[in-house]
């Protein structure tokens, strides 16, 4: 498996790589959930926390060299307290009752697809699909809400120019560093990065009910998988 950064000079034990990924997810939990129950921090801004931190989690996939039953697992339990949370405010930094979305519940499924898809042949595509969906969308949402002044509405959803640019920076630069960790500098990977930058920025436009938690991982993954491929380069 490929790697990012050579911060392991061997895979870790399965024990020691499920102890330090679930330390991990409890304290991004943890945080969020103090912010949201001690301070006046909102529940949209402490799930934000949760979605850009959990989806981090990926990189520890990469660089630890998982087994794949250890992703596919860890996706089947966040996918399940996600649909539990939905129901039973048990954790509102994840989900609010009544808040019409399955948004965490298609995160968790969208990073067990991609680890299935993609791990241990090649990660890195599987990375830029969540880590677009981690950063873009969750810096996109953040920047929206606080700065967002011009408008816009598609299919009743709506949007602000600066959320969407936010989403298009933000997964042009995420697409391009991995690729360019993976392969080196090319002016091909800049082609790339910037096309699925594009096709991210319009599927989360177009989603509702949380669905561009779905579509924006597994869409930038594939498209990114497809281009590379049609270059040569998808190995």
């Amino acid at each position: 498996m490929s790697s990012l950064l050579p911060f392991f000079p061997s895979p870790p034990s399965e024990f020691a790589t499920i102890a330090l990924v679930s330390s991990y997810l409890l304290v991004i939990v943890v945080l969020a959930e103090g912010l949201n129950r001690l301070s006046h921090t909102t529940a949209e801004f402490t799930r934000k926390i949760v979605h850009i931190g959990s989806g981090n989690v990926i990189l520890f996939a990469w660089w630890l060299q998982i087994p794949l039953w250890i992703g596919l697992g860890a996706s089947f339990v966040a996918s399940l307290v996600a649909l539990v949370s939905y129901f039973v405010p048990i954790l509102p930094s994840l989900n609010s009752v009544g808040r019409q979305s399955l948004g965490t519940f298609f995160y968790a499924l969208s990073i067990g697809l991609l680890v299935a898809g993609f791990f241990p042949q090649l990660p890195y595509y599987g990375v830029i699909g969540v880590l677009v969906m981690a950063w873009g969308d969750g810096l996109a949402a953040l920047v929206g809400q606080r700065w967002g002044k011009h408008k816009y509405r598609i299919w009743g959803n709506g949007k602000s120019w600066e959320g969407s640019l936010t989403m298009l920076g933000v997964s042009f630069a995420v697409t391009l560093a991995v690729l360019i960790g993976v392969y080196g500098n090319n002016g091909i990977l800049w082609v790339v990065a910037g096309l699925v930058a594009i096709a991210a920025t319009v599927l989360e436009s177009f989603s509702n009910f949380g669905l561009d938690n779905l579509t924006v991982p597994l869409g930038s993954a594939g498209l990114c998988f497809y281009l590379m491929s049609w270059w040569g380069m998808s190995l």
